[in-house]
């Protein structure tokens, strides 16, 4: 047996338990899926394909997406999504099942935070100030803290019974994770400090002591950016002073939701090598954190019709037909087909619908076939790849359930796409 028949004959998955959605999504006590991993597997789809399904089977669902490219909106038939979540229309939901979307806006969220816990006067001051402008909209992390901070809020509401949150875009499937703690290093730092003093000391005194401590810490970068910046600095600092405890509590408070009995991680990623090292990486680190992982969604993986027919044999057979040696190069087949073939009547000039096969025809679908037979070699090497790849990490992560989502056509842009790819995920495996 060749090595692409190993490959296509075993399957690694089958001693794998399998991922059963529709049991995750019916269960009221599930509140919370979060859909992790690397960038471009598929994660707002997979998001928006189980909030269709779990409202269609009743659940009350908001889908949270981080996703620019409003594909998500355009699937649902909205034309825009923003911070305020917007019911989705045409879903054929039982039981009062509902479905509501929204699009994270991550300076408006910052600035939420801000009206709701500071007062009048002291929020206009933050909001206005240019730091904090700079810092709402492109300090690194605030994207996936700020995530974290309205799916708090989103929980705190308690109007809907699931939320599905499709993580952000990240260079790494762990900054969602790492992003509290990450702000409340920055919070906690020693820059942070000492432009906390001069607002606890108050006066010359204290202007003087960050004028010593700017020029100790950051050197020529003062006068590079001037007064006024450090000026706009100290003065964010001074107006938040109050609310950094709150941002560090509100994160610690949704670090432990994430870690509750009702939220369920999937991690998802397609059968690539990269994306499923991210997704082990991201495994691993589900179980170092005590946070619930659900299972594994293994999206666009290709499949074939004739997957008995093996890569060698199919390239064989057309390399035989492009040297003509399969092929009946005399009459053949067309000979001896009764009263027609004999009849001195219908022997002279047959009608053109019934002729024989000319030499030119036979040779166009010998090269049709081999053309045909050649792709079908293509698409049995990257099964074979594929379910190496697969293979790999099921050997790392045996326990991980894993569902196979098989590959479309093409992409999803409506609520039906949406419905196709929902009956897909809760399929659990392709077949063999």
């Amino acid at each position: 047996m060749t090595e692409t028949q190993k490959a296509a004959a075993s399957n690694g998955l089958d001693a794998v338990p399998v991922l059963e959605l529709d049991p995750l999504i019916d269960d009221p006590a599930t509140r919370i899926i979060v859909c992790c991993g690397a960038g471009g597997v598929g994660k707002t789809t997979t998001a928006a394909a189980l909030g269709v399904r779990a409202a269609e089977r009743g659940r009350r669902v908001v889908v949270l997406t981080i996703d620019p490219a409003r594909r998500l909106a355009q699937s649902m038939g909205i034309d825009s999504l923003d911070n305020v979540p917007r019911k989705v229309e045409g879903i054929k939901g039982s039981d009062g099942g509902e479905l509501h979307a929204m699009m994270l806006d991550m300076k408006r969220t910052f600035d939420e935070i801000v009206e709701a816990h500071a007062d009048a006067d002291r929020a206009r001051a933050i909001l206005e100030n240019p730091f904090y402008q700079s810092l709402s909209a492109g300090f690194a992390g605030t994207q996936e803290y700020m995530a974290m901070e309205k799916l708090g809020q989103l929980r705190a509401r308690d109007e809907w019974d699931l939320i599905v949150v499709d993580t952000p875009p990240s260079r790494s499937a762990l900054d969602f994770l790492d992003a509290p703690k990450r702000l409340g290093s920055f919070l906690d730092g020693k820059f942070i400090k000492l432009l906390m003093a001069p607002a606890k000391v108050g006066g010359r005194a204290g202007m003087k002591f960050l004028n010593v401590g700017m020029s100790m810490m950051t050197g020529t970068l003062g006068k590079l950016l001037g007064g006024q910046f450090l000026k706009d600095v100290q003065t964010f600092v001074a107006a938040m002073d109050t609310m950094f405890g709150g941002f560090r509590t509100r994160a610690d408070a949704t670090y432990r939701l994430l870690q509750a009995p009702g939220t369920a991680f999937l991690v998802v990623a397609t059968p690539e090598r990269d994306a499923l090292r991210e997704a082990a990486y991201f495994v691993e680190r589900l179980a170092a954190e005590e946070m619930p992982l659900a299972g594994l969604v293994i999206n666009r993986v290709h499949a074939s019709g004739a997957a008995r027919l093996s890569a060698e044999r199919a390239r064989a057979a057309a390399e035989n037909l492009d040297e003509g040696r399969i092929v009946d190069q005399g009459g053949g087949k067309t000979a001896g087909r009764g009263p027609r073939a004999t009849s001195p009547e219908t022997a002279a000039v047959p009608p053109m619908s019934e002729a024989a096969p000319t030499a030119e025809a036979d040779t166009d679908v010998q090269q049709l076939t081999a053309g045909l037979l050649r792709l079908h070699a293509e698409r049995m090497q990257v099964l074979a790849r594929e379910q190496r790849t697969r293979d790999r990490f099921t050997a790392l992560h045996p326990e991980v359930a894993v569902a196979e989502v098989a590959a479309l056509p093409g992409d999803v842009h409506d609520l039906a796409g949406l419905r196709a790819i929902g009956d897909r995920l809760t399929m659990g495996r392709m077949p063999s």
